[in-house]
């Protein structure tokens, strides 16, 4: 593992004062044509910044920028140009539009550390509409036929080749000193899609799982390796799920995959969907090491219950430790997903607890110290804030008055 610039090794795990780097997410186009915002982002009492270079789609407001209020990024895009390793691959990563032309991600990276920020960037990897509308057959296909654009199958050959290059390219530009990696592992039916209508049925952890396992031939091939017969097991995917669509869901975590689809099969689909993350994880952060400089921080966004999927991708906590420097945690419910990261972390590893302070948002600025410090006494070690270019000014006036009262 590498040694890690910047992480909080030089006070005791649990103290507050000294000890929390803080960073906030942001986006090129919150800094590019705006004059003042690299000095305002720095004026909050973070840090670093970390900057998107590649990014889904989205649309985002932009409260205090002089030249719009609005931002629509009309599919997911690397926001630098791309460079000449795609020559002629089929899946290769899209160029901005005008919501970040040229290289948005290089103006916006130099103008921060220009304000004395350091710059990590932002990589997201397997969400990606627009690539799952022109090639469809690489999304994942669930147990009814139906596929999600928007979720690309780790499975395949081709698409890991793509994650793998596109995480090595966005993750290490021109003077960033780290990375951290969103949606490096399955993605599933859970997305914050435009009008979304998937809320009339509480699907919980167990639905979720279950409307999440992929049938794209990759997949079945994978499933019949491990013993299983994927047409079976489509049918008794669909017969755990009617409970589901009854309201008679179970309540609980893995316990309620397992009463629904039965501890076998939901021990075997979940084996080579762990084993197949776990080395899609492992080889992207060996390559974006191999192309980094000494010192260079990998994270990932993660959860430490393998099978979860989304943004926040599942992962095993005391391997991903043990390749990767170190995870950003969500926190906006309370710091208990820290845990057990906690408990597999090693001298050096960093845990970022990564909390909302957008209020439109669900965040909670005004608490953020005291949020800050029951997840130091759950072992984080650095803060990351969601997000610098979103947030109100009352919003960022109350972060920056958190930050200052934990020193």
């Amino acid at each position: 593992m590498s040694q890690a610039a910047g992480s909080a090794e030089e006070s005791p795990k649990g103290s507050l004062k000294g000890s929390v780097k803080a960073s906030t997410f942001v986006y090129p186009w919150d800094v590019n044509g705006d004059p003042e915002a690299a000095a305002r982002i720095a004026g909050l009492g973070v840090r670093q910044t970390t900057l998107a270079s590649a990014y889904h789609s989205t649309r985002a407001l932009t409260p205090r920028h002089p030249r719009h209020r609005i931002v629509t990024a009309r599919h997911a895009a690397v926001l630098y140009p791309p460079g000449p390793r795609w020559e002629g691959r089929r899946l290769r990563p899209y160029a901005a539009g005008d919501w970040a032309p040229g290289d948005a991600y290089g103006q916006a990276a130099g103008s921060l550390a220009e304000a004395g920020l350091d710059v990590h960037t932002w990589v997201v990897l397997a969400h990606n509409s627009r690539m799952g509308e022109e090639f469809p057959n690489t999304s994942v296909v669930n147990a009814y036929g139906d596929r999600y654009p928007w979720a690309p199958c780790i499975a395949q050959p081709d698409t890991r080749a793509y994650l793998i290059d596109l995480a090595v390219e966005a993750a290490v530009r021109p003077g960033a000193s780290g990375t951290e990696l969103e949606s490096l592992g399955w993605y599933g039916l859970a997305h914050l899609h435009a009008h979304d209508k998937t809320a009339g049925v509480a699907l919980g952890d167990a639905g979720q799982y279950l409307m999440s396992l992929c049938f794209c031939p990759s997949c079945r091939d994978g499933y019949t390796q491990r013993g299983l017969a994927p047409d079976e097991l489509a049918a008794s995917v669909r017969r755990a799920l009617e409970p589901v669509w009854r309201g008679e869901a179970p309540t609980g975590a893995w316990e309620a995959v397992e009463k629904l689809l039965g501890a076998e099969l939901a021990t075997a689909t979940r084996a080579w969907r762990d084993s197949v993350a776990r080395s899609l994880q492992t080889e992207t952060v060996a390559a974006v090491r191999a192309a980094a400089p000494d010192g260079f921080q990998i994270l990932l966004h993660a959860d430490p219950a393998s099978y979860h999927v989304g943004a926040n991708v599942g992962v095993d906590p005391a391997h991903i430790l043990s390749v990767a420097d170190g995870v950003v945690v969500p926190c906006a419910g309370g710091p208990e997903l820290l845990t057990p990261f906690a408990e597999q972390a090693v001298e050096r590893s960093v845990l970022a607890a990564n909390f909302p302070v957008v209020s439109g948002m669900g965040g909670s600025p005004g608490t953020l110290a005291e949020d800050v410090a029951r997840a130091v006494e759950r072992g984080a070690t650095e803060v990351r804030l969601y997000h610098a270019g979103l947030a109100s000014d009352e919003d960022l006036s109350l972060v920056a008055e958190a930050l200052a009262r934990l020193g």
